[in-house]
């Protein structure tokens, strides 16, 4: 612990998190880069062999130039992530509401007399498996 400094280990600190909060950086550059629809495919291999060659200026001068939609392409699929995830819940829950319409529709039956209770009971184990 003598030859290595408790300062030198504050740096040490500071550079690795640096470098951990820049190759996320580079990481989130890239996949914006692939998620930009209005990209076309020369400008996605410009930007990436930009941002590859020149890691570091890439990335500064892909922030400075196109930051700004970074925030709104991650906006723009939070929402399409939400939105179908809503359809899924609602799919389902009118999936258990159409069984749950049915069985109210055939217990009606029966109690009418229009069905008998075998019936009954023979449509009910199909709407419920």
């Amino acid at each position: 612990m003598d030859d290595y400094p408790l300062l030198n280990i504050f740096w040490t600190m500071l550079w690795l998190f640096l470098w951990v909060m820049w190759f996320f950086l580079l990481v989130k550059v890239v996949t914006d880069v692939f998620r930009d629809h209005g990209l076309s495919g020369w400008g996605k291999a410009g930007w990436l062999l930009l941002v590859l060659l020149l890691p570091y200026v890439g990335v500064l001068v892909y922030l400075i130039a196109r930051g700004k939609g970074i925030g709104e392409r991650d906006a723009k699929q939070a929402k399409g992530h939400e939105e179908a995830l809503h359809q899924y819940i609602q799919k389902a829950a009118g999936n258990v509401r159409s069984s749950a319409d049915e069985l109210s529709k055939l217990s009606a039956l029966k109690d009418k007399g229009d069905i008998t209770q075998e019936e009954f009971d023979r449509v009910k184990v199909e709407l419920l498996a």
